[in-house]
């Protein structure tokens, strides 16, 4: 097992302190921080690599064009793809989400009465799409419910497959609970039902290993930001026969084969998908982030992680009227309430400690409506974060409980 404290260097930004209090940062499912290996590469090519890609002949648009499709392949190899060419680099999980919404109310696919099926633990990036989906054909949204404990009604799903689901969009870990749901078996399910299937893999990007082959799944997302990349990149993998089958969602330059007033060719993948001038420095740091966590081993960090949240419950759990949400087997991050303390006053008090979390409904509204609550306290970890973080956390939170009863 990797030393976290060994890692902190890495990241200049911890080592700044917030209010005379050196910063304790578990704000991590929102973005992580950003390791030197990442930030140098990023100056890197804007020192010595910068040009457009795949259009220009000379040195630099040739440097950058090979090293902006390296770092496809980079991604293609973490993910386990079949080919680079089913990535396709967005500007982030919200992007990738829409892109597929939108190609596929464009291929004449989804239609009056068919069916969308996703979670109640879904963030708000995998259900405004699919609503303005159903908007524009007609489809109906159908959703997963999930028991007390945060984790979802495996008998409503099967309860809810038939014929008419088309789409079955799944978060693989909730952003707000934490909890990790069964994607396999639920691509699975989906599958022989006749449905595609996309995965949301937001949150499950830093914490885990991730083979799009044996996942069965036909679309998965993730953000680079999430992953200690940049923010603005981001990646749609798709299985290169369903991409084929789709049609492109924005025009413009490098989506094109041939232009002319009569008629434009599309391009081939990945190329049919990204029009316009990609985020080149984004998708070169996310490579370098891949580099980065694979150098350590996600083996190791999703050990080191699931160690953090079990010891911040043990911390916690002797506040009085403190109640966790989702299940014990949570990945990623821990959500809390306080009986008779408002999360926004919580989170407020323990910045002023140096201790930052998240506070408010984690853009999973309808989840909130769900428990009835407007909100929690989330505390989110990542591959810097050690135990001496959980005893700050345990006593930022005692202190401001107290301060506010």
């Amino acid at each position: 097992m990797f030393d976290p404290d060994s890692l902190i260097p890495d990241f200049p930004i911890l080592d700044h302190s917030i209010q005379g209090r050196p910063l304790v940062y578990l704000d991590n499912a929102a973005t992580t921080q950003k390791p030197m290996a990442v930030l140098l590469t990023s100056r890197h090519y804007y020192e010595a690599i910068n040009a457009n890609i795949h259009r220009g002949t000379h040195h630099l648009a040739r440097l950058a064009t090979e090293t902006f499709e390296n770092a496809r392949r980079t991604v293609a190899t973490h993910l386990h793809a079949a080919s680079p060419e089913e990535v396709i680099f967005t500007s982030g999980t919200t992007d990738g989400i829409n892109l597929v919404a939108n190609s596929l109310s464009l291929s004449g696919r989804i239609n009056p009465g068919d069916e969308i099926l996703i979670s109640v633990l879904e963030h708000h990036s995998n259900i405004v799409p699919w609503q303005m989906l159903c908007e524009r054909t007609g489809a109906v949204l159908k959703v997963i419910p999930c028991h007390e404990d945060g984790t979802l009604d495996q008998g409503a799903f099967q309860s809810l497959l038939n014929e008419r689901t088309k789409i079955l969009a799944l978060t693989w870990i909730s952003n707000c609970f934490g909890t990790i749901n069964p994607v396999e078996e639920m691509a699975r399910s989906a599958k022989e039902a006749g449905a595609l299937v996309l995965i949301d893999a937001a949150q499950a990007i830093a914490h885990t290993e991730i083979d799009v082959q044996a996942l069965g799944a036909d679309f998965l997302v993730f953000s680079g930001h999430k992953v200690y990349a940049p923010t603005g990149i981001g990646v749609l993998w798709g299985s290169a026969a369903v991409l084929n089958a789709l049609p492109p969602w924005r025009g413009g330059g490098e989506m094109i084969k041939e232009v002319s007033f009569e008629k434009t060719t599309y391009n081939e993948l990945p190329f049919k998908f990204e029009a316009g001038t990609p985020n080149i420095e984004g998708a070169i740091a996310l490579a370098a982030a891949l580099d980065f966590i694979n150098g350590i081993g996600l083996d190791d960090i999703e050990a080191h992680e699931h160690g953090l949240i079990r010891k911040a419950g043990e911390a916690l759990a002797g506040i009085p009227g403190i109640r966790f949400y989702g299940p014990a087997g949570r990945a990623g991050a821990l959500s809390f309430t306080v009986e008779g303390v408002h999360h926004y006053d919580l989170g407020t008090l323990m910045d002023q400690m140096g201790v930052a979390v998240r506070t408010g409904h984690h853009c999973c509204q309808p989840l909130m409506a769900r428990f009835g609550m407007t909100g929690t306290v989330r505390a989110s970890f990542a591959i810097y974060n050690s135990d001496r973080d959980i005893q700050a956390l345990a006593e930022a939170t005692e202190k401001a409980v107290s301060m506010l009863r």
